[in-house]
């Protein structure tokens, strides 16, 4: 093996005694990415990886530019990796007729030095070159492309615009939330190399089943930026802050997270005032740079160490047994359209990265601009990779694809019966354990709910789930048909025999939209605060205010909207298939009626930590659901049939085995029988659901041997702090129940 020592921080080299022409030295402790064949290595040179990750090589600089030595580079390694002697810098462009590297000192925007790559240096598309003496902590770098300029055919050439790599793993420039360069300038993106030497140790990855999955979704920012918190104000709204919160999401039950888009991004397009209130683009749904995490979102500077903030989060979060997902958007970038800047794909291959029209302007399904042409095999590979880094460098164990269909479109915006992209990521091998969720859904009309190209390996967002249910919970007519089709997983969405009940993403709240608790505070949205005439957001939420539209003192009101809470997490976590609810709606957290809440950097999006204490029922009750969840797997997967005999999925509306429906029908009840967690016996759960204004009564079918029914769940009694939850409840006459308005009652066979 080849030998490294340490002498004056420098690594010296111990020549073998034994031929290594053809060994490739790995030591313990390096990235999976450091590993690499080397083909265009000279003849009888090893490839080595030092302890910190670096490529190692015994090549021999061939010219000089700028005063730098140079050969070629890694041409299979896009983006920039440090070696021994330097830096390889690999670049692709389909059109560019010229490349040159540009370095600059760290926060200067002249570069010291211009390097152009020499045309021998040009394989194929693709420009590689190896800069040696380069220290990775003493520059950073950016590209110019030349090439035609013509709009109409999606050429946007320019040699004056500095362009971000697309495989840059940080990003210089925009260190600070909220800060525009002086002079309001845009952004002149540059990268850094990263020292890629976090040490994971034996971690591996979770592979939780599909439907045992509780997902929380959350904003990194908005979870911990406000005082109330408790972080550290120097950590709050960063990756730090949210590690600080792990013993909370522990405690609560949860055993995955989402993480709203931490990929770089602008949180400053479309900045503006609005009434005295500075806005920006909060969520960061516009992607700068795909490899590269928010360097926003770290509590302090990580100079080429960039990302180790956030694998410490997510290395702690799965150490407590939560998965990590991430919430990324491949339909369009930060770049826009037309009027947008030009710092990454627009000047290195505008009409292969972006959807055209015949008379090259972007086409929109993503309302914002641009469309990534995601099935162009530039651009597929580009995803792939892309993926693939988030796996192996950050271990993530999941992705919820933002506009997925648009994933699902040819290159003129059709859409495709078998997209090649999806299919590539079902079937990779690096991704095969991943988890791959899909927003089934775009800008430009097309729902795919129930039809999204799965092979079997994509899940849904459920969408008719979110409104069906809705619908149904607030007590409208003829709904109750399409609430028990979500509750038993939409099995006339998804066969329960092909893709099981993996498919369906059940959800009531997301980021999108209304908090649980605004769903029912408000009769109508309220973003007028954003400055658009409240023109903005959904117009169908299916929400009810329960007589008083936002807050009141009302103790009625304020008692049945708790209710409806409780019943809409009883139902969520009572259903068939995956669950996922919106970061503080376990204690009724508010957006004051805003259900577009994109550009709020304020109290509007942050958690209010305070009404913890306020709404502790609530929290306390979605602690208890999530706990029973757990123990009674019955009710979200199948199991093993019940030794009673008792089928595993059985309706029993208003008496047993009654599966009738009509517009009159707000009365449900669902029955699941099958062996419990252990195998110890059978586990049998009754789930109940009268959403009418007025009390019915419920006949329960009869048990076997000796078992009896017990309530262990009803959203109707008065809450006392560490009380069960059902035990009050009276059970009238034989098998018989009268379940109040607007409540819920589960009970167990025992």
């Amino acid at each position: 093996m080849v030998q490294w020592k340490e002498r004056k921080k420098s690594k010296i080299y111990i020549p073998p005694k034994k031929d290594v022409s053809k060994m490739i030295a790995v030591p313990q402790k390096q990235s999976l990415e450091a590993v690499v064949e080397a083909p265009d290595k000279a003849p009888g040179v090893p490839v080595t990886a030092a302890p910190d990750g670096t490529i190692g090589n015994l090549l021999q600089p061939l010219d000089e530019i700028a005063g730098f030595k140079v050969r070629p580079g890694y041409y299979r390694m896009e983006g920039a990796f440090a070696t021994v002697d330097g830096v390889s810098f690999s670049i692709s462009s389909h059109g560019a007729t010229s490349c040159t590297l540009l370095l600059f000192h760290p926060y200067e925007s002249e570069p010291f030095a211009e390097l152009p790559y020499p045309e021998s240096y040009h394989i194929g598309d693709t420009y590689s070159m190896l800069v040696y003496g380069l220290k990775i902590d003493e520059f950073e770098y950016a590209y110019r492309m030349d090439g035609p300029y013509d709009e109409r055919k999606g050429l946007r050439f320019d040699k004056t615009k500095v362009l971000l790599d697309p495989f840059a793993k940080a990003v210089t420039g925009q260190r600070k939330w909220g800060e525009k360069p002086e002079g309001g300038e845009d952004f002149v993106y540059k990268a850094r190399v990263v020292r890629n030497d976090f040490d994971w140790g034996n971690m591996q990855f979770i592979n939780y089943p599909f439907e045992d999955l509780v997902i929380y979704e959350t904003h990194v920012r908005g979870f911990t930026k406000d005082s109330s918190s408790g972080v550290r104000e120097s950590e709050a709204g960063t990756f730090e802050g949210l590690r600080k919160k792990i013993p909370y999401l522990k405690n609560l039950g949860i055993n995955a997270i989402e993480l709203m888009p931490i990929f770089e991004f602008d949180e400053m397009e479309s900045a503006r005032v609005v009434d005295g209130v500075q806005l920006y683009n909060y969520w960061g749904y516009n992607t700068v740079c795909f490899f590269a995490p928010n360097t926003g979102y770290s509590s302090s500077v990580e100079h080429n160490h960039e990302g180790n903030e956030l694998k410490r989060l997510i290395y702690d979060l799965k150490k407590n047994g939560i998965e990590v997902i991430l919430d990324v958007v491949f339909n369009h970038t930060a770049e826009g359209n037309e009027m947008g800047p030009s710092f990454s794909f627009k000047g290195i291959d505008n009409n292969i990265y972006y959807m055209l029209t015949p008379d090259g302007y972007y086409y929109n399904f993503s309302g914002c601009g641009n469309v990534m042409n995601c099935n162009h095999p530039v651009v597929r590979r580009f995803i792939l990779e892309c993926l693939r880094h988030w796996v192996i460098e950050y271990r993530v164990d999941g992705f919820r694809f933002d506009l997925a269909s648009i994933l699902g479109r040819d290159q003129s915006g059709a859409p495709m019966d078998n997209p090649p992209i999806l299919e590539a990521l079902a079937f990779d091998t690096v991704l095969s354990g991943t988890k791959l969720i899909a927003e089934a859904w775009d800008a430009g009309g097309l729902y795919q709910v129930g039809s999204f190209p799965s092979w079997n390996r994509w899940a849904e967002w459920n969408g008719r789930y979110r409104d069906d249910m809705r619908r149904f919970l607030k007590g409208d007519n003829g709904t109750a048909g399409g609430a028990l089709e979500r509750i038993l997983g939409s099995r006339d969405l998804y066969n329960p025999e092909q893709r099981g009940h993996r498919a369906s993403v059940n959800f009531l709240t997301c980021h999108d939209g209304f908090t649980l608790y605004d769903l029912y505070s408000y009769n109508g949205k309220h973003n007028e605060k954003n400055g658009w005439d409240n023109t903005d957001g959904d117009n169908n939420g299916n929400s009810w205010n329960c007589g008083v539209e936002g807050p009141t003192d009302d103790p009625e009101v304020e008692g049945t909207r708790r209710r409806l809470v409780k019943n809409a997490f009883a139902a969520l976590l009572c259903s068939r298939g995956p669950a996922m609810f919106y970061a503080g709606d376990e204690f009724c957290n508010t957006q004051f009626g805003n259900n577009n809440a994109y550009c709020q950097d304020n109290i509007i999006s942050w958690l209010d930590w305070n009404r913890l204490e306020e709404y502790k029922e609530i929290h306390d009750f979605v602690r208890f659901m999530i706990n029973f969840r757990k123990r009674h797997p019955i009710m979200r997967k199948r199991t093993k049939p019940a030794a009673c005999g008792l089928p595993e999925i059985s309706v029993h509306n208003g008496y047993p085995y009654n599966s009738n429906t009509d517009q009159g029908t707000h009365l449900i009840g669902v029955m699941y029988a099958g062996r419990n967690a252990f195998d110890t016996g059978d586990d049998i759960i009754f789930y109940a659901m009268n959403s009418y204004w007025e009390p019915l009564t419920l006949q329960l079918p009869e048990l076997s041997n000796g078992m009896e029914w017990y309530v262990e769940v009803n959203t109707n009694v008065e809450y006392e702090d560490g009380f069960d939850f059902g035990t009050k409840t009276e059970i009238f006459g034989p098998n018989t129940i009268r379940v109040p308005a607007r409540t819920t009652i589960i009970l167990k066979a025992k």
